[in-house]
Protein backbone atom coordinates (compact mmCIF):
# COMPACT_ATOMS: atom_id res chain seq x y z
CA UNK A 1 0.00 0.00 0.00
CA UNK A 2 1.27 3.46 -0.91
CA UNK A 3 0.91 6.22 1.66
CA UNK A 4 -0.08 9.78 0.86
CA UNK A 5 -2.69 8.75 -1.65
CA UNK A 6 -4.49 12.06 -1.43
CA UNK A 7 -1.95 13.68 -3.74
CA UNK A 8 -1.33 10.74 -6.03
CA UNK A 9 -3.99 9.61 -8.46
CA UNK A 10 -4.12 7.48 -11.54
CA UNK A 11 -6.14 9.07 -14.31
CA UNK A 12 -7.25 6.95 -17.21
CA UNK A 13 -9.63 7.35 -20.11
CA UNK A 14 -13.05 5.69 -20.20
CA UNK A 15 -11.83 3.04 -22.66
CA UNK A 16 -9.03 1.87 -20.41
CA UNK A 17 -10.24 -1.53 -19.25
CA UNK A 18 -9.77 -4.27 -21.81
CA UNK A 19 -7.63 -2.06 -24.06
CA UNK A 20 -4.20 -2.83 -25.41
CA UNK A 21 -1.25 -0.68 -26.35
CA UNK A 22 0.40 -0.83 -29.78
CA UNK A 23 2.59 -3.77 -28.79
CA UNK A 24 -0.47 -5.80 -27.85
CA UNK A 25 0.26 -5.68 -24.12
CA UNK A 26 -2.80 -5.37 -21.94
CA UNK A 27 -2.93 -1.92 -20.35
CA UNK A 28 -3.64 -3.45 -16.97
CA UNK A 29 -0.09 -4.78 -17.15
CA UNK A 30 1.13 -1.32 -18.20
CA UNK A 31 -0.61 0.16 -15.22
CA UNK A 32 0.87 -2.44 -12.88
CA UNK A 33 4.37 -1.87 -14.19
CA UNK A 34 4.03 1.88 -13.66
CA UNK A 35 2.91 1.30 -10.11
CA UNK A 36 6.18 -0.48 -9.35
CA UNK A 37 8.35 2.39 -10.62
CA UNK A 38 10.03 4.34 -7.84
CA UNK A 39 9.24 7.65 -9.57
CA UNK A 40 5.52 7.04 -9.61
CA UNK A 41 4.48 7.67 -5.97
CA UNK A 42 4.97 11.47 -6.06
CA UNK A 43 3.64 11.76 -9.58
CA UNK A 44 0.42 11.72 -11.51
CA UNK A 45 0.06 8.96 -14.09
CA UNK A 46 -2.09 9.84 -17.05
CA UNK A 47 -3.12 7.43 -19.74
CA UNK A 48 -4.86 9.25 -22.54
CA UNK A 49 -6.50 7.53 -25.45
CA UNK A 50 -7.08 9.05 -28.84
CA UNK A 51 -8.71 7.26 -31.73
CA UNK A 52 -6.74 7.65 -34.96
CA UNK A 53 -8.35 8.13 -38.29
CA UNK A 54 -10.62 5.26 -39.36
CA UNK A 55 -8.96 2.35 -41.05
CA UNK A 56 -8.92 2.29 -44.81
CA UNK A 57 -10.97 -0.90 -44.86
CA UNK A 58 -14.70 -0.02 -44.46
CA UNK A 59 -15.48 -3.32 -42.74
CA UNK A 60 -12.93 -2.73 -39.98
CA UNK A 61 -14.82 -2.04 -36.79
CA UNK A 62 -11.95 -2.06 -34.32
CA UNK A 63 -9.74 0.96 -33.95
CA UNK A 64 -6.38 0.92 -32.33
CA UNK A 65 -5.92 3.04 -29.26
CA UNK A 66 -2.96 5.32 -29.15
CA UNK A 67 -1.52 5.41 -25.70
CA UNK A 68 0.42 8.29 -24.33
CA UNK A 69 1.91 7.92 -20.89
CA UNK A 70 3.05 11.09 -19.18
CA UNK A 71 4.34 11.62 -15.68
CA UNK A 72 3.85 15.04 -14.16
CA UNK A 73 4.41 16.29 -10.66
CA UNK A 74 1.41 17.37 -8.63
CA UNK A 75 1.36 19.72 -5.75
CA UNK A 76 0.54 18.37 -2.33
CA UNK A 77 -2.85 19.36 -1.05
CA UNK A 78 -4.80 18.50 2.05
CA UNK A 79 -7.69 16.17 1.53
CA UNK A 80 -9.85 14.46 4.07
CA UNK A 81 -9.18 10.73 4.44
CA UNK A 82 -12.69 9.94 3.39
CA UNK A 83 -12.59 11.88 0.13
CA UNK A 84 -9.13 10.55 -0.76
CA UNK A 85 -10.52 7.05 -0.98
CA UNK A 86 -13.62 7.92 -2.99
CA UNK A 87 -14.04 7.21 -6.66
CA UNK A 88 -14.75 10.43 -8.52
CA UNK A 89 -16.28 10.26 -11.96
CA UNK A 90 -16.68 12.85 -14.66
CA UNK A 91 -17.34 12.74 -18.37
CA UNK A 92 -13.77 12.26 -19.49
CA UNK A 93 -11.81 10.36 -16.89
CA UNK A 94 -11.90 7.99 -13.96
CA UNK A 95 -9.92 8.96 -10.87
CA UNK A 96 -8.88 6.51 -8.20
CA UNK A 97 -6.01 6.45 -5.69
CA UNK A 98 -2.95 4.32 -6.21
CA UNK A 99 -3.70 2.56 -2.94
CA UNK A 100 -6.45 0.64 -4.71
CA UNK A 101 -4.36 0.01 -7.81
CA UNK A 102 -3.11 -3.42 -6.73
CA UNK A 103 -6.61 -4.44 -5.69
CA UNK A 104 -8.04 -4.07 -9.19
CA UNK A 105 -9.05 -7.42 -10.68
CA UNK A 106 -6.62 -8.78 -13.26
CA UNK A 107 -8.04 -11.31 -15.73
CA UNK A 108 -6.90 -14.86 -14.93
CA UNK A 109 -7.16 -17.66 -17.44
CA UNK A 110 -8.97 -20.62 -15.91
CA UNK A 111 -6.64 -23.60 -15.71
CA UNK A 112 -6.81 -27.06 -14.22
CA UNK A 113 -3.45 -28.82 -14.32
CA UNK A 114 -3.32 -32.55 -13.74
CA UNK A 115 0.04 -34.05 -12.79
CA UNK A 116 0.91 -37.73 -13.12
CA UNK A 117 4.15 -39.70 -12.91
CA UNK A 118 6.15 -42.39 -11.20
CA UNK A 119 6.82 -42.97 -7.51
CA UNK A 120 9.07 -40.25 -6.00
CA UNK A 121 9.31 -38.40 -9.32
CA UNK A 122 8.37 -35.05 -7.74
CA UNK A 123 4.73 -34.64 -8.73
CA UNK A 124 3.64 -32.96 -5.52
CA UNK A 125 6.68 -30.70 -5.52
CA UNK A 126 5.64 -29.35 -8.91
CA UNK A 127 2.09 -28.95 -7.62
CA UNK A 128 3.38 -27.13 -4.55
CA UNK A 129 5.37 -24.79 -6.79
CA UNK A 130 2.18 -23.87 -8.66
CA UNK A 131 0.39 -23.27 -5.35
CA UNK A 132 3.11 -21.08 -3.86
CA UNK A 133 4.21 -19.11 -6.91
CA UNK A 134 1.16 -18.93 -9.17
CA UNK A 135 -1.82 -18.99 -6.84
CA UNK A 136 -3.11 -22.44 -7.74
CA UNK A 137 -5.33 -24.40 -5.35
CA UNK A 138 -4.56 -28.07 -4.75
CA UNK A 139 -7.54 -30.41 -5.19
CA UNK A 140 -7.69 -34.07 -4.19
CA UNK A 141 -9.70 -37.15 -5.10
CA UNK A 142 -10.88 -39.46 -2.35
CA UNK A 143 -8.79 -42.63 -2.11
CA UNK A 144 -7.55 -45.00 0.60
CA UNK A 145 -4.52 -43.73 2.56
CA UNK A 146 -1.47 -44.70 0.47
CA UNK A 147 1.38 -46.76 1.80
CA UNK A 148 4.94 -45.46 1.88
CA UNK A 149 5.85 -47.15 -1.38
CA UNK A 150 2.87 -45.69 -3.24
CA UNK A 151 3.52 -42.13 -2.17
CA UNK A 152 6.14 -39.96 -3.75
CA UNK A 153 8.97 -37.66 -2.79
CA UNK A 154 7.84 -34.16 -2.00
CA UNK A 155 11.09 -32.38 -2.86
CA UNK A 156 13.56 -32.49 -5.71
CA UNK A 157 15.97 -34.70 -3.75
CA UNK A 158 13.88 -36.24 -0.95
CA UNK A 159 10.39 -35.27 0.09
CA UNK A 160 9.66 -35.57 3.75
CA UNK A 161 5.93 -35.40 4.19
CA UNK A 162 3.19 -37.96 4.38
CA UNK A 163 0.42 -38.12 1.85
CA UNK A 164 -2.57 -36.09 3.07
CA UNK A 165 -5.16 -38.38 4.57
CA UNK A 166 -8.53 -37.79 3.03
CA UNK A 167 -11.73 -38.09 5.05
CA UNK A 168 -13.61 -41.34 5.11
CA UNK A 169 -16.93 -42.64 6.35
CA UNK A 170 -19.29 -39.94 7.59
CA UNK A 171 -16.75 -37.18 6.96
CA UNK A 172 -17.00 -37.66 3.20
CA UNK A 173 -19.84 -36.08 1.28
CA UNK A 174 -20.64 -35.28 -2.30
CA UNK A 175 -18.58 -32.27 -3.26
CA UNK A 176 -15.70 -30.61 -1.45
CA UNK A 177 -14.64 -31.60 2.02
CA UNK A 178 -12.07 -30.30 4.43
CA UNK A 179 -8.82 -32.18 5.01
CA UNK A 180 -5.15 -31.32 5.26
CA UNK A 181 -2.57 -30.48 2.64
CA UNK A 182 1.11 -29.66 2.43
CA UNK A 183 3.37 -26.66 2.26
CA UNK A 184 7.09 -26.07 2.60
CA UNK A 185 8.76 -24.97 5.79
CA UNK A 186 12.46 -24.41 6.51
CA UNK A 187 12.58 -25.39 10.17
CA UNK A 188 14.34 -28.69 9.45
CA UNK A 189 16.88 -29.26 6.70
CA UNK A 190 16.72 -32.24 4.40
CA UNK A 191 18.88 -32.87 1.36
CA UNK A 192 16.85 -30.20 -0.41
CA UNK A 193 16.97 -27.99 2.71
CA UNK A 194 13.20 -28.12 2.89
CA UNK A 195 10.63 -30.03 4.91
CA UNK A 196 6.92 -29.98 4.51
CA UNK A 197 4.29 -28.89 7.00
CA UNK A 198 0.55 -29.20 6.91
CA UNK A 199 -1.54 -26.63 5.07
CA UNK A 200 -5.10 -26.25 6.25
CA UNK A 201 -8.28 -26.95 4.36
CA UNK A 202 -7.71 -28.12 0.82
CA UNK A 203 -10.63 -29.73 -1.01
CA UNK A 204 -11.25 -33.42 -1.53
CA UNK A 205 -13.83 -34.93 -3.87
CA UNK A 206 -15.30 -38.39 -4.17
CA UNK A 207 -15.39 -38.50 -8.00
CA UNK A 208 -13.60 -36.78 -10.90
CA UNK A 209 -16.97 -35.38 -12.05
CA UNK A 210 -17.46 -33.56 -8.76
CA UNK A 211 -13.97 -32.12 -8.92
CA UNK A 212 -14.54 -30.94 -12.48
CA UNK A 213 -17.87 -29.33 -11.60
CA UNK A 214 -16.21 -27.53 -8.69
CA UNK A 215 -13.55 -26.10 -11.00
CA UNK A 216 -16.00 -25.20 -13.77
CA UNK A 217 -18.09 -23.06 -11.43
CA UNK A 218 -14.97 -21.20 -10.27
CA UNK A 219 -13.76 -20.19 -13.70
CA UNK A 220 -11.71 -17.25 -12.42
CA UNK A 221 -9.42 -19.46 -10.35
CA UNK A 222 -6.64 -21.93 -11.13
CA UNK A 223 -6.35 -25.44 -9.75
CA UNK A 224 -3.94 -28.36 -9.72
CA UNK A 225 -4.43 -32.01 -8.84
CA UNK A 226 -2.08 -34.96 -8.59
CA UNK A 227 -4.91 -37.47 -8.28
CA UNK A 228 -5.53 -38.99 -11.71
CA UNK A 229 -5.72 -42.70 -10.91
CA UNK A 230 -7.06 -44.04 -14.21
CA UNK A 231 -7.59 -43.16 -17.84
CA UNK A 232 -11.31 -42.96 -17.13
CA UNK A 233 -10.64 -40.09 -14.71
CA UNK A 234 -8.41 -38.43 -17.29
CA UNK A 235 -11.15 -38.69 -19.91
CA UNK A 236 -13.43 -36.76 -17.56
CA UNK A 237 -10.93 -33.94 -17.14
CA UNK A 238 -10.05 -33.56 -20.82
CA UNK A 239 -13.65 -32.62 -21.58
CA UNK A 240 -12.80 -29.10 -20.52
CA UNK A 241 -10.57 -26.90 -22.70
CA UNK A 242 -8.91 -25.46 -19.60
CA UNK A 243 -7.34 -28.80 -18.58
CA UNK A 244 -3.62 -29.44 -19.08
CA UNK A 245 -1.98 -32.79 -18.37
CA UNK A 246 1.58 -32.70 -17.09
CA UNK A 247 3.79 -35.69 -16.30
CA UNK A 248 6.87 -35.81 -14.07
CA UNK A 249 9.48 -38.54 -14.23
CA UNK A 250 13.03 -39.25 -13.10
CA UNK A 251 15.57 -42.06 -13.55
CA UNK A 252 14.79 -45.15 -11.51
CA UNK A 253 17.88 -44.93 -9.30
CA UNK A 254 17.21 -41.25 -8.59
CA UNK A 255 13.68 -42.06 -7.49
CA UNK A 256 14.93 -44.94 -5.33
CA UNK A 257 17.43 -42.71 -3.52
CA UNK A 258 14.69 -40.16 -2.88
CA UNK A 259 12.52 -42.93 -1.47
CA UNK A 260 15.33 -44.12 0.80
CA UNK A 261 15.98 -40.64 2.16
CA UNK A 262 12.32 -40.11 2.86
CA UNK A 263 12.01 -43.47 4.62
CA UNK A 264 14.88 -42.52 6.92
CA UNK A 265 13.32 -39.17 7.79
CA UNK A 266 9.95 -40.67 8.71
CA UNK A 267 11.56 -43.64 10.52
CA UNK A 268 10.22 -46.24 8.14
CA UNK A 269 12.09 -49.37 7.01
CA UNK A 270 14.08 -48.85 3.86
CA UNK A 271 13.18 -50.68 0.68
CA UNK A 272 15.76 -52.52 -1.37
CA UNK A 273 16.37 -51.51 -4.95
CA UNK A 274 14.84 -54.76 -6.18
CA UNK A 275 11.68 -54.19 -4.15
CA UNK A 276 11.43 -50.60 -5.34
CA UNK A 277 11.82 -51.64 -8.99
CA UNK A 278 9.02 -54.16 -8.60
CA UNK A 279 6.78 -51.56 -6.93
CA UNK A 280 7.57 -48.97 -9.59
CA UNK A 281 6.90 -51.39 -12.44
CA UNK A 282 3.53 -52.26 -10.97
CA UNK A 283 2.73 -48.57 -10.50
CA UNK A 284 3.52 -47.76 -14.12
CA UNK A 285 2.93 -50.89 -16.17
CA UNK A 286 0.21 -52.89 -14.47
CA UNK A 287 -2.28 -53.82 -17.24
CA UNK A 288 -5.22 -52.61 -15.15
CA UNK A 289 -3.93 -49.80 -12.92
CA UNK A 290 -0.65 -48.74 -14.57
CA UNK A 291 -0.11 -45.05 -15.27
CA UNK A 292 2.08 -45.38 -18.36
CA UNK A 293 -0.88 -44.65 -20.65
CA UNK A 294 -1.60 -41.44 -18.77
CA UNK A 295 2.02 -40.33 -19.03
CA UNK A 296 2.02 -40.90 -22.79
CA UNK A 297 -0.92 -38.49 -23.14
CA UNK A 298 0.74 -35.61 -21.27
CA UNK A 299 1.27 -32.40 -23.24
CA UNK A 300 4.34 -31.51 -21.17
CA UNK A 301 6.64 -34.24 -19.83
CA UNK A 302 9.16 -33.12 -17.21
CA UNK A 303 12.34 -35.06 -16.53
CA UNK A 304 13.15 -34.08 -12.95
CA UNK A 305 16.71 -34.99 -11.96
CA UNK A 306 17.19 -31.89 -9.81
CA UNK A 307 18.90 -32.29 -6.45
CA UNK A 308 18.06 -28.79 -5.23
CA UNK A 309 14.59 -27.45 -4.59
CA UNK A 310 15.75 -23.93 -5.46
CA UNK A 311 17.07 -25.09 -8.83
CA UNK A 312 13.88 -27.02 -9.52
CA UNK A 313 11.74 -23.98 -8.78
CA UNK A 314 13.97 -21.81 -10.97
CA UNK A 315 13.64 -24.17 -13.93
CA UNK A 316 9.89 -24.42 -13.46
CA UNK A 317 9.72 -20.64 -13.51
CA UNK A 318 11.68 -20.59 -16.75
CA UNK A 319 9.36 -23.21 -18.23
CA UNK A 320 6.29 -21.04 -17.52
CA UNK A 321 3.83 -23.86 -17.01
CA UNK A 322 0.75 -21.61 -16.48
CA UNK A 323 1.27 -19.88 -19.84
CA UNK A 324 -2.26 -19.51 -21.30
CA UNK A 325 -0.86 -20.30 -24.75
CA UNK A 326 -0.77 -23.93 -23.66
CA UNK A 327 -4.57 -23.94 -23.50
CA UNK A 328 -5.54 -21.47 -26.20
CA UNK A 329 -2.72 -20.55 -28.56
CA UNK A 330 -1.88 -16.92 -29.19
CA UNK A 331 -2.13 -15.62 -32.75
CA UNK A 332 1.59 -16.17 -33.26
CA UNK A 333 1.34 -19.69 -31.91
CA UNK A 334 -1.77 -20.39 -33.97
CA UNK A 335 -0.38 -19.23 -37.31
CA UNK A 336 3.00 -20.83 -36.68
CA UNK A 337 1.21 -24.12 -36.03
CA UNK A 338 -0.57 -23.70 -39.38
CA UNK A 339 2.78 -23.08 -41.05
CA UNK A 340 4.22 -26.22 -39.47
CA UNK A 341 1.18 -28.18 -40.61
CA UNK A 342 1.61 -26.89 -44.16
CA UNK A 343 5.24 -28.02 -44.06
CA UNK A 344 4.08 -31.63 -43.80
CA UNK A 345 2.88 -31.35 -47.41
CA UNK A 346 6.43 -30.61 -48.59
CA UNK A 347 7.93 -33.02 -51.10
CA UNK A 348 11.49 -31.63 -50.84
CA UNK A 349 14.01 -34.21 -49.64
CA UNK A 350 16.31 -31.64 -47.98
CA UNK A 351 14.05 -29.63 -45.67
CA UNK A 352 10.39 -29.21 -44.82
CA UNK A 353 9.26 -25.59 -44.79
CA UNK A 354 5.73 -24.24 -44.39
CA UNK A 355 4.41 -20.71 -44.71
CA UNK A 356 1.16 -18.84 -43.97
CA UNK A 357 0.31 -15.35 -45.25
CA UNK A 358 -2.08 -13.46 -42.97
CA UNK A 359 -3.98 -10.23 -43.61
CA UNK A 360 -4.30 -7.32 -41.24
CA UNK A 361 -7.50 -8.73 -39.75
CA UNK A 362 -5.76 -12.03 -38.97
CA UNK A 363 -7.42 -13.78 -41.87
CA UNK A 364 -5.42 -16.38 -43.73
CA UNK A 365 -4.75 -15.24 -47.30
CA UNK A 366 -2.73 -18.21 -48.50
CA UNK A 367 -0.45 -21.04 -47.45
CA UNK A 368 2.58 -22.58 -49.07
CA UNK A 369 5.20 -25.30 -48.73
CA UNK A 370 8.40 -26.09 -50.58
CA UNK A 371 8.68 -28.62 -53.39
CA UNK A 372 8.89 -29.01 -57.14
CA UNK A 373 6.39 -27.09 -59.34
CA UNK A 374 3.15 -28.54 -60.58
CA UNK A 375 3.62 -31.18 -63.24
CA UNK A 376 7.19 -32.06 -62.27
CA UNK A 377 8.27 -35.14 -60.41
CA UNK A 378 8.45 -34.71 -56.64
CA UNK A 379 11.83 -33.71 -55.26
CA UNK A 380 11.89 -36.68 -52.89
CA UNK A 381 11.35 -38.96 -55.90
CA UNK A 382 14.30 -37.56 -57.88
CA UNK A 383 12.65 -34.48 -59.40
CA UNK A 384 15.34 -31.98 -58.29
CA UNK A 385 18.97 -32.88 -59.17
CA UNK A 386 20.37 -30.20 -56.89
CA UNK A 387 18.62 -31.55 -53.79
CA UNK A 388 19.30 -35.15 -54.79
CA UNK A 389 23.05 -34.46 -54.95
CA UNK A 390 23.06 -33.57 -51.24
CA UNK A 391 24.58 -30.08 -51.53
CA UNK A 392 25.05 -28.07 -48.36
CA UNK A 393 22.48 -25.52 -47.21
CA UNK A 394 22.56 -22.39 -49.38
CA UNK A 395 24.82 -23.97 -52.05
CA UNK A 396 23.66 -24.25 -55.66
CA UNK A 397 20.30 -22.60 -55.11
CA UNK A 398 20.31 -21.28 -58.70
CA UNK A 399 19.99 -24.84 -60.01
CA UNK A 400 17.32 -25.93 -57.51
CA UNK A 401 13.95 -26.77 -59.08
CA UNK A 402 12.03 -26.57 -55.81
CA UNK A 403 9.76 -23.61 -55.17
CA UNK A 404 10.19 -22.26 -51.65
CA UNK A 405 7.27 -22.12 -49.25
CA UNK A 406 7.31 -18.31 -49.23
CA UNK A 407 7.21 -18.18 -53.02
CA UNK A 408 4.30 -20.60 -53.10
CA UNK A 409 2.32 -18.49 -50.63
CA UNK A 410 3.02 -15.26 -52.53
CA UNK A 411 2.05 -16.79 -55.87
CA UNK A 412 -1.14 -18.18 -54.38
CA UNK A 413 -2.10 -14.83 -52.84
CA UNK A 414 -1.33 -12.54 -55.76
CA UNK A 415 -0.27 -8.92 -55.42
CA UNK A 416 -3.80 -7.54 -55.29
CA UNK A 417 -4.69 -9.50 -52.15
CA UNK A 418 -1.64 -8.42 -50.16
CA UNK A 419 -2.33 -5.19 -48.31
CA UNK A 420 -0.34 -3.07 -45.89
CA UNK A 421 -0.15 -4.80 -42.54
CA UNK A 422 0.06 -8.33 -43.92
CA UNK A 423 2.20 -10.75 -41.91
CA UNK A 424 4.07 -13.77 -43.24
CA UNK A 425 4.57 -16.68 -40.83
CA UNK A 426 7.26 -19.18 -41.78
CA UNK A 427 8.66 -21.99 -39.68
CA UNK A 428 12.13 -21.26 -41.13
CA UNK A 429 13.69 -17.84 -41.69
CA UNK A 430 13.35 -16.85 -45.38
CA UNK A 431 16.40 -17.11 -47.61
CA UNK A 432 17.86 -14.11 -49.42
CA UNK A 433 16.01 -14.92 -52.65
CA UNK A 434 12.64 -15.04 -50.93
CA UNK A 435 13.34 -11.95 -48.84
CA UNK A 436 13.55 -9.61 -51.85
CA UNK A 437 10.24 -10.96 -53.16
CA UNK A 438 8.65 -10.46 -49.76
CA UNK A 439 9.76 -6.85 -49.79
CA UNK A 440 8.45 -6.33 -53.33
CA UNK A 441 4.88 -7.45 -52.62
CA UNK A 442 4.58 -5.15 -49.60
CA UNK A 443 4.49 -7.49 -46.62
CA UNK A 444 4.90 -5.57 -43.36
CA UNK A 445 6.20 -8.24 -41.00
CA UNK A 446 7.86 -11.66 -41.14
CA UNK A 447 7.68 -14.07 -38.19
CA UNK A 448 9.82 -17.21 -38.17
CA UNK A 449 10.53 -20.05 -35.77
CA UNK A 450 13.89 -21.57 -36.83
CA UNK A 451 17.01 -19.94 -38.18
CA UNK A 452 18.65 -20.51 -41.57
CA UNK A 453 22.16 -20.23 -42.95
CA UNK A 454 21.70 -16.67 -44.25
CA UNK A 455 19.70 -15.01 -41.49
CA UNK A 456 22.02 -11.99 -41.28
CA UNK A 457 21.71 -11.22 -45.00
CA UNK A 458 17.94 -11.61 -44.85
CA UNK A 459 17.72 -9.36 -41.81
CA UNK A 460 19.74 -6.68 -43.59
CA UNK A 461 17.41 -6.72 -46.60
CA UNK A 462 14.33 -6.46 -44.40
CA UNK A 463 15.91 -3.68 -42.36
CA UNK A 464 16.55 -1.57 -45.44
CA UNK A 465 13.07 -2.25 -46.83
CA UNK A 466 11.32 -1.45 -43.56
CA UNK A 467 9.99 -4.98 -43.03
CA UNK A 468 9.88 -6.09 -39.43
CA UNK A 469 11.57 -9.46 -38.75
CA UNK A 470 11.14 -11.31 -35.48
CA UNK A 471 11.54 -14.82 -34.16
CA UNK A 472 8.76 -16.57 -32.30
CA UNK A 473 9.49 -19.47 -29.96
CA UNK A 474 6.39 -21.14 -28.49
CA UNK A 475 6.30 -22.49 -24.93
CA UNK A 476 8.17 -25.81 -24.84
CA UNK A 477 6.04 -28.93 -24.94
CA UNK A 478 6.87 -32.61 -25.08
CA UNK A 479 9.83 -33.93 -23.09
CA UNK A 480 11.61 -31.19 -21.11
CA UNK A 481 14.81 -32.02 -19.22
CA UNK A 482 14.71 -29.55 -16.35
CA UNK A 483 18.39 -30.00 -15.48
CA UNK A 484 19.41 -28.86 -18.96
CA UNK A 485 17.26 -25.73 -19.09
CA UNK A 486 19.10 -22.42 -19.36
CA UNK A 487 18.08 -20.22 -16.46
CA UNK A 488 19.44 -16.96 -17.85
Amino acid sequence: MISGAAARYLICGPDFLGSQDRSGRDLVDVRRSLCRRPTVPPALIRLRFQNPRPETQPHTCRRRLRTRLSLSRVSKRTTSPKSSQDLRLNQTSLHFPLTSLRELPVPIVTMLIGICGGICSGKKTVAQYLVEHHGFRHLYLQSPPPSLGDSESESAASETDKQPKTPSGPELFSGASITTGLTTKNDTKSSSETTLALRAQPHTFSTPEELLDFVTKRWRSRFVTTDIPTEAALDVFVRRPFFLLLSVDAPLTVRWHRHQERAMQVSKPEMSLEEFVARSDTHLYDPHTGLSQLISRAAVRLLNTSTSLAHLYATLGKLDIPNPDRLRPSWDNYFMALASLAAHRSNCMKRRVGCVLVGRERRVISTGYNGTPRGLQNCAEGGCPRCNEGNSSGVGLSTCLCIHAEENALLEAGRERIREGSVLYCDTCPCLTCSIKICQVGISEVVYAHGYSMDMETAQVFREAGVRLRQFIPPPNGLVHLENMELY
